[in-house]
């Protein structure tokens, strides 16, 4: 099953992403990744980010499969291709993590992307939209269709309020027909706080990166898998994660990372965020 990759924020996008062409821009919601794939024999498959659940899906997941399989038409995907186990079907189960939506109104299940095997590539999303409602689940709802990438300025562009609650969306997620992606967080929401310098030492970098709303949605997504958010297991997936998206900044340049001791001020930003979050 195909996994969905990382969503870059826009000042880390590639260049091509809004310097032509045309861009969608959608909803973020605060949620958790869930992807499936129907096989052969009839059966849904689910996965999380990085895991495929081939027997039991986790307790956290658990209302969105249903949701899925209640309402999934899979003769709609049977007459669409012949090959179906090469679509992959991406979206975001909406349990609690950091918004209080109103879940009375929030499908459990809302899909933004779609990828074939057999085209390698994914969907444009004006097709995704279509085959999300085709196959009788919602997708993503879309702020905006066809902006013309060279006039979207994300300095000056307004989150705007979320179709879900009272309230902002978590962000936006920016896509073209071919596939690029970059996400832009409202300010309330980002897991970076921008106006703590890049140059500071290693406490003050560890704080631009540890911010309170990165630590509750790591322990929210280990909630999801069903095990306890001890402190060990927190500050390791911050770590990773600071890791991972942030490479690039870390080790621009002649730039000569303490490794020991800036895992020791992430530890000790993620001991303050953990204990007083």
């Amino acid at each position: 099953m195909y996994q969905f990759p990382s969503i870059p924020r826009i000042e880390d996008a590639p260049p091509d992403l809004l310097s032509g062409g045309h861009l969608w821009i959608q909803e973020k919601v605060d949620g958790a990744n869930l992807r499936f794939e129907l096989r052969e024999s009839g059966r849904l498959v689910f996965g999380g980010r990085s895991r495929v659940y081939e027997e039991d899906v986790p307790g956290p997941y658990r209302h969105a499969a249903r949701h899925v399989r209640e309402r999934f038409d899979s003769e709609a995907v049977r007459a669409a291709t012949e090959t179906v186990e090469a679509i992959t079907f991406f979206g975001e189960a909406t349990h609690r993590h950091t918004i209080d939506y109103d879940f009375d109104r929030l499908p459990s299940f809302l899909g933004f992307d779609i990828y074939s095997a057999t085209k390698e590539r994914f969907l444009p999303p004006d097709a995704v939209e279509r085959a999300f409602e085709r196959l009788g689940l919602e997708p993503v709802n879309t702020f905006a269709k066809e902006v013309r990438a060279v006039d979207f300025d994300p300095a000056s562009y307004a989150i705007p309020r979320s179709r879900w609650y009272d309230g902002p969306a978590e962000g936006v997620v920016l896509r073209n027909k071919t596939g690029t992606r970059a996400k832009l967080l409202h300010p309330e929401y980002r897991e970076v706080d921008e106006t703590t310098p890049l140059n500071g030492d290693l406490e003050t970098l560890a704080q631009r990166y540890v911010t309170l709303h990165r630590v509750r949605k790591t322990v929210a997504k280990i909630e999801d898998r069903g095990r306890s958010p001890t402190f060990d297991r927190v500050y390791e997936r911050v770590l990773e994660d600071v890791f991972r998206e942030e490479h690039k900044r870390l080790f621009q340049g002649d730039r000569s990372l303490d490794d020991r001791a800036f895992r020791s001020a992430v530890a000790a930003a993620v001991r303050r965020q953990f204990d007083g979050g």
